[in-house]
């Protein structure tokens, strides 16, 4: 039979399948956005906002698309940010028992504090996980990569949502998704960085039995050594 995987592991790969699922949903609407969007921004506008205009039947079903789209993006958005906190949090309860969650939720959640802390946060976890020492180098890298695609993602979605104009429905374009899907592939590293660690250095402890038969038995192995050289000279 094959072992099961840990709940550590398991919140690594809801990460994982997270992430892919939001990578595929911003896909989707970027492709709406480029094959349709202006022409289905046009056409409503054509009908002044009357949904009894002639015509506005013919663009019912595009923006039904437009609207599952969005809340796909935003769905599993979402569901991303929860399954890495959650991997978040378990990780750092296995590299320091008794770890909080608040600081977490800080560090993520608190305006200015959430664009430097999340880094520093992540590789103390890393450092504490025990990795390594010639890893270092490579883990730093990693980790700047991602961050700062993180915030690259903020900056471009941020700048082209705020920006939209009367020929757009999001703006959202190519080069929006590839630094989505590159900040997705980097994140998912790192989560697969640690998350190796922590499984290859957990180690299964001693049964209690076992460590009671030990300390019984290395004392009686002891005085046996000791009393063979006696025995050895009163035979000579």
């Amino acid at each position: 039979m094959r072992p099961s995987s840990s709940p550590h592991t398991k919140s690594a790969s809801a990460v994982y399948v997270t992430l892919t699922a939001q990578v595929a949903a911003t896909a989707a609407l970027v492709v709406f956005e480029q094959a349709r969007g202006r022409r289905l921004v046009r056409e409503i506008s054509a009908l002044g906002g009357d949904p009894h205009a002639p015509g506005a039947q013919a663009v019912v079903g595009a923006v039904s698309v437009f609207a599952i789209l969005i809340m796909l993006v935003t769905a599993t958005t979402v569901a991303a940010a929860a399954a890495y906190l959650t991997w978040l949090v378990q990780a750092r309860r296995n590299a320091s028992p008794g770890a909080q969650a608040a600081p977490v939720l800080a560090a993520w959640s608190v305006p200015g504090v959430n664009l430097v802390a999340p880094p520093v946060l992540v590789y103390r976890l890393w450092w504490g996980s025990r990795p390594p020492a010639d890893r270092h180098g490579r883990w730093v890298a990693l980790l700047a990569a991602w961050w700062l695609s993180w915030l690259a993602v903020l900056a471009l979605v941020s700048a082209r949502l705020t920006a939209v104009g009367d020929t757009d429905l999001t703006g959202l374009g190519p080069a929006e998704l590839a630094v989505v899907a590159l900040c997705a592939l980097l994140c998912a590293a790192t989560v697969r960085q640690i998350t190796r660690i922590q499984t290859a250095g957990a180690r299964p402890r001693p049964p209690a039995r076992t460590g009671r038969v030990m300390a019984r038995a290395v004392p009686r192995i002891l005085a046996e050594q000791g009393s063979a050289p006696q025995a050895h000279h009163a035979r000579q």
